[in-house]
């Protein structure tokens, strides 16, 4: 069976489980493109919400193209991209938007791209070819490593954007006209007449909290959960974090009200969305309302002085089907914790450990970055020794996520640790809860690559680029990125060299 038999066989299965799908065909048909596979996109409610905003327009529509499984993690192994709802191959449609959620999905779309014979380079795309329109979570922080690639990009919050900005694509085929004319939307980036000066974030009406995924399906990676927002921004003030309070003006609630009369009475599997679900104020009689339901709910942010100091929260939680007690440690000492202004002292995980024991949760997950700024081996053991105290209470499994500086942040700048540095900690750290708790990382080299990009530009999308031609491997990258520093000494430079590698 050909690989190319064998996505449209998955492509029927998917098509045939899904939930909530919208049936339209519209004069105007656009690619809606997410350059990961389907289960991560079908678990984006960014994506989501961008899809039903394109099908409320009239007179127009979206198919859904996404990065083949098989390449995931073998980006030459793309074979044609073709839509969900019509297997119309990606070349074919006027208009490609996609949404890319962080900086290495860059590699998805330039693969995906190629694969379907579309020229990656907005330079040397015509009138004929796709229009590419960016978007997504990586725009409100950097998205000039996008630049390359797209030919206009939505910054921030794009529900009441794309609407007017498919408008213009439709109503012209002149590329030249069509850069002009979205050039004079607020919030639309045009590389060609911007440059790189990016325009402010958008920020949409309050009427547009919250928003909700159309589709159900089993085959996400959040399989059959209906996601829905509780809130839009945060109000705390983490010194690493894109989405602190100074972003659009901090916390937009949604009512508990709205929000479960949305929910629909056949789901199941509900997912409470946002950057800091707990601190809805009515986060816990929520929780009881879908537990009356019969609902199993999934929340995206739990914060442990929240979960600590709410009473009921954490019972609430055990009502809703958590085994598992997830939030954030942040940094593995307390010092380093008060320097992201974070909230998370021993007590408040004392607490929350206590708690989830009472509850009978199967254990307690915490996250935490390594490599931040100021760091030292001391930082390292002080976690060790406080984990194994968390362990004689209850089960104790760690995320671990090397620090990666993101623009439009305090500690944007900062320079990445080095991979060895990296490397060397998470050992110490391991050798240190060795038979006491489970120690897991995402990798130093690609945390590294991310870095990069996100400190990073054009040039640095334009190495992508040759990347995944090269292979898309982490070798191809730190050769890319080398030609960058070597021929334009951008920021890389620096993190080049301390990179160690």
């Amino acid at each position: 069976m050909s690989r190319d038999t064998e996505l449209r066989d998955r492509i029927r299965l998917r098509l045939g489980d899904e939930t909530g799908r919208i049936e339209k065909q519209a004069p105007f048909t656009v690619a809606l493109l997410y350059p990961s596979p389907y289960g991560a996109a079908m678990s984006s409610l960014g994506y989501q919400r961008i899809y039903r905003a394109v099908m409320d327009e009239p007179g127009m529509a979206c198919e859904r193209v996404v990065l083949d499984d098989e390449a995931e993690n073998d980006l030459l192994a793309q074979g044609r991209p073709v839509s969900y709802e019509s297997l119309r191959g990606l070349d074919t449609y006027p208009v490609i938007a996609t949404s890319v959620a962080y900086e290495l999905e860059i590699g998805g779309l330039v693969r995906m791209l190629d694969a379907a014979g579309v020229p990656a380079l907005r330079e040397q795309r015509g009138d004929r070819d796709p229009f590419v329109v960016g978007g997504g979570p990586l725009t409100f922080s950097n998205p000039l490593p996008l630049a390359p690639f797209c030919d206009a990009i939505v910054i921030g919050e794009a529900e009441e954007i794309i609407g007017p900005v498919l408008r213009v694509l439709e109503g012209t085929a002149d590329k030249k006209e069509r850069l002009r004319l979205l050039a004079a939307i607020p919030h639309v980036f045009v590389p060609e007449h911007h440059g790189v000066v990016l325009p402010v974030v958008a920020k949409a009406s309050d009427d547009q909290i919250p928003a909700w995924a159309t589709i159900r399906t089993p085959h996400a990676v959040l399989a059959d959960m209906f996601l829905i927002e509780t809130e839009r921004g945060c109000s705390r003030r983490c010194t690493y974090c894109v989405m602190r309070r100074s972003t659009n003006g901090g916390m937009r609630l949604a009512s508990m009200e709205k929000i479960l009369g949305i929910i629909p009475d056949d789901a199941k599997r509900v997912g409470l969305v946002g950057a800091a679900v707990s601190d809805h104020p009515k986060i816990v009689p929520m929780l009881n309302a879908l537990a009356d339901r019969g609902c199993e709910v999934g929340l995206s942010s739990l914060r442990p002085d929240r979960l600590g100091s709410v009473d009921g929260f954490v019972t609430a939680l055990a009502r809703t089907g958590t085994r598992t007690l997830t939030t954030a440690m942040d940094g593995p000492s307390e010092r380093l914790r008060e320097m992201l202004e974070r909230r998370a002292k021993e007590k408040n995980l004392h607490k929350v450990a206590e708690l989830a024991r009472a509850n009978g949760m199967d254990r307690l997950k915490l996250y935490l970055m390594i490599g931040l700024p100021g760091e030292t081996d001391e930082d390292i053991e002080e976690c060790a020794r406080f984990t194994t105290e968390l362990t004689k209470i209850v089960p104790i499994a760690l995320g671990i996520a090397p620090f990666c500086a993101k623009r439009n942040t305090p500690l944007d700048g900062e320079p990445f640790a080095g991979i060895a540095v990296v490397e060397k900690r998470l050992d110490r750290l391991r050798r240190g809860l060795r038979g006491r708790a489970d120690v897991r990382s995402t990798s130093a080299k690609w945390a590294w690559a991310e870095y990069v990009l996100a400190q990073g530009g054009p040039d640095e999308g334009l190495a992508v680029m040759e990347a995944v031609r090269e292979g898309g491997n982490f070798a191809a990258y730190k050769r890319a990125f080398g030609r960058v520093t070597a021929k334009h000494g951008t920021r890389a430079r620096r993190s080049l060299a301390i990179a160690q590698i």
